[in-house]
This record gives structure tokens, C-alpha cells and sequence, in this order.
């Protein structure tokens, strides 16, 4: 009975800071919107002020409140990373599913593709493709959406692979039933758990590269107010003093991360039946 107790309560918790992730990281996001004008107002009465009660995060070189463009570009980087860690999982998907339904050249062709997007540097190949479709938004979606799918396809593939040789499924082929209906009605099912919690986890990591292929000068333009313009404009100004153009945009940015992180083990927990006696 007190392990029952000890469990629920766990589980409870579990909610509310799930809960709380993500209203914070709602929160940003709708701020993120509505503050888009106001991040690139200019004001040099107020340039290079320190951290204050009226601008908590300071303000930059040209007077902009550091605060709003930190969340302006926190908010850019979390709808780019779950635009692209939607369209990767979706690729994941795909390829999994295509190793059952197409036989097994598709499937040794599949593996092909997964193993050379691995054994290629990621950044490397990241900066690569961004630079090929022309960086800014596009090449920046494209770039990180077609570097994020390979180990949660080699997940799936993996998956898939033992789907097909259990029971209903051969029982679901003996009865006449078509590879595609197979596919989506029997193993389409079993994946969901497992493509919903690399979803959730591939969120964090599109963030982090999109912020590091912006900083590098391959990503979004320099005039928008992106977490990763911020840190690169801020690099030159360290050095005389104004940590705080760093530190707070790199401290939230490392917040997002972890957050998403956390909802993805979270999600994980609640959703795998292993867990419930944990």
C-alpha cells in the first residue's frame, strides 16, 4: 500500500513539472509573438546598460532591451525545432515502415542511408546542406529536419524488424492481408509509443543546432533576433565588460534544452507500462 502511495505521488510530480515545461516554454513561444516589433526597437539614450529592474537582462549596443529579444529568439528556435523535429520523425517513420512494406532491398538500402548520415560529422553535414539550400529559415529546416532522422529511424527500423516475425503479423500475411495493410493497421501501432517519445527528444537537440549553425554565420540572417545572432554579436563585447549579452540569452537557451529534455524522459516514463511499479 505505501509503495501504491509512494508511486502516485511520484507520478503526481511528474505531472506538475511536466505541466510546468511546458506552459513555460508555451509561454515563451506566445511572447516570442507578440514581441517581434518591439525586440528590434532601437533606443541609444539606454545603450549598454547593465542588468536593472527595468531591463532585467540589460541592454545591448544599440539600446535594445535584452530581455525581449532573448525571448523573441528563444521563441524562433523552439518553432523552428518542432517544425524540424516533426519533419524528422516523420522521415524516421517513413523509413521504418518502408523497411516492412518494400522488401528487403528497400530495407538494406534504408540501413545504407541511416549508417552514411551517421558516420558523417553532424555539424559538418548540418552546415553543408544549410549552405547548399541557401541558409536563412529555409536552408536552416532543411539542414537540421535532414540530419535528425537517422537514429530514430535505425529505432524503428530495429522495431520493425522484430514486428515482422511475430505471430499476428505472420497470421495477419497468411490471411491475405497486403504488406501495406500490415504495415499501418498491425505494426503502425507498436511504433507510436517509441515515435512519440523521439519526437519530444529530438526537439532539444533541433534547438541546440539550430542556435549553433545560427552562431556560426551558416544559419538565420543577422538581422533577426535569433538566440544564436545574439551570442555571435555578443562574442565581440565580452571583452569589455558586458557579460550579460551572453549570459542570459546562453542561460535560457540552456533552460529550453533541458526542459524539453526533461518532458521527452518524462513522456517516456508515462508512457512505457515498465514503469508504473517504478
Amino acid at each position: 500500500m505505501t509503495g501504491t502511495k509512494k508511486t502516485g505521488s511520484r507520478r503526481l510530480t511528474m505531472l506538475v513539472l511536466l505541466a510546468f515545461a511546458v506552459v513555460f516554454l508555451g509561454a515563451v513561444v506566445w511572447l516570442g509573438e507578440i514581441w517581434q516589433e518591439e525586440a528590434l526597437v532601437t533606443d541609444f539614450t539606454r545603450k549598454n546598460l547593465a542588468p536593472c529592474q527595468t531591463h532585467p537582462f540589460g541592454t545591448d549596443w544599440m539600446g535594445r532591451d535584452m530581455f525581449v529579444r532573448t525571448v523573441t529568439g528563444l521563441s524562433m528556435s523552439i518553432r523552428i525545432g518542432l517544425l524540424t523535429a516533426c519533419i524528422s520523425a516523420g522521415i524516421a517513420f517513413l523509413m521504418g515502415l518502408a523497411a516492412a512494406v518494400m522488401g528487403r532491398l528497400a530495407d538494406g538500402i534504408i540501413g545504407m542511408l541511416i549508417d552514411l548520415v551517421l558516420g558523417i560529422p553532424h555539424m559538418l553535414l548540418l552546415i553543408l546542406i544549410s549552405f547548399a539550400c541557401g541558409r536563412g529559415f529555409f536552408g536552416v529546416v532543411a539542414g537540421v529536419s535532414l540530419t535528425h532522422w537517422a537514429s530514430l529511424a535505425r529505432l524503428l527500423r530495429g522495431e520493425v524488424l522484430q514486428l515482422k516475425e511475430s505471430q499476428y503479423v505472420k497470421i495477419a500475411e497468411r490471411l491475405g492481408k497486403g504488406r501495406f495493410y500490415v504495415a499501418f493497421w498491425h505494426m503502425a501501432p507498436n511504433l507510436l509509443p517509441q515515435f512519440v517519445t523521439g519526437l519530444i527528444l529530438l526537439f532539444p537537440h533541433a534547438i541546440l543546432h539550430e542556435a549553433s549553425i545560427t552562431f556560426l554565420g551558416f544559419g538565420l540572417s543577422p538581422e533577426q533576433p535569433a538566440v544564436g545572432n545574439i551570442l555571435s554579436e555578443s562574442m565581440r563585447y565580452l571583452v569589455t565588460g558586458k557579460w550579460w549579452l551572453a549570459l542570459f540569452p546562453g542561460l535560457l537557451l540552456v533552460a529550453a534544452v533541458l526542459l524539453f529534455h526533461y518532458i521527452g524522459q518524462t513522456a517516456c516514463r508515462l508512457i512505457d507500462p515498465g514503469s508504473a511499479h517504478e
